[in-house]
């Protein structure tokens, strides 16, 4: 029998991501991927856990608009389509936005913009407050496989790979949540 990695309380979670986890956690529709987006390997071996390559960028999820200001260049995006943009905060809304020079390659991808979302879900909001920032949220799945909606849906090599799961149910949407692009207003993913 595959070793599982441990269920971890949100505090314990929040110490193993500072030290380079990557973990499961559930978010608003699907079961996600975390780690700590300014540290390369992390990303990195997340992304290889995937199967992702590094050019596609991934999500930065947050508790509020404030774990974001230094990530988000609000000035370049302009005061209409900010104001646009947290109206759906928190929620299950990801947009497209200014990246400043602080979010790393390997968060962005090929891009100059980050996608980025703050939460509503119970454990993401609390997640991202206890360990101070936004974290990379992807689905928990290989590229190409359908998203667990549970812990018993996880692909059993990717499950095992975890350093930790931070236990809980979906918030219930049918799927993951909407890409906009601030800019124009373009849905990217519906």
């Amino acid at each position: 029998m595959t070793a599982q990695p441990a269920a971890l309380s949100i505090d314990a979670a929040a110490a193993r991501l500072h030290a380079g986890a990557v973990i499961a956690y559930p978010t608003e529709a699907v079961w996600g991927l975390g780690c700590d987006p300014f540290n390369e390997a992390a990303v990195r071996r997340l992304l290889a856990l995937k199967a992702r390559p590094v050019d596609k960028g991934v999500i930065l999820v947050a508790a509020d608009v404030g774990q974001l200001d230094d990530l988000v260049d609000w000035d370049a995006l302009g005061p209409a389509a900010r104001a646009t943009v947290v109206a759906g905060w928190p929620g299950p809304h990801t947009w497209i936005v200014p990246a400043t020079a602080r979010v790393p390659a390997w968060v962005r991808g090929v891009h100059r913009d980050v996608a980025v979302r703050c939460s509503a879900h119970p454990v993401v909001a609390a997640l991202c407050r206890v360990f101070g920032g936004p974290l990379v949220s992807t689905s928990a799945n290989p590229a190409g496989a359908p998203p667990p909606r549970t812990l018993g849906a996880f692909d059993p090599h990717l499950r095992a790979a975890l350093d930790a799961i931070v236990d809980g149910d979906t918030g219930g949407l049918e799927r993951p949540t909407p890409i906009r692009d601030a800019r124009s207003g373009q849905v990217l993913r519906d």
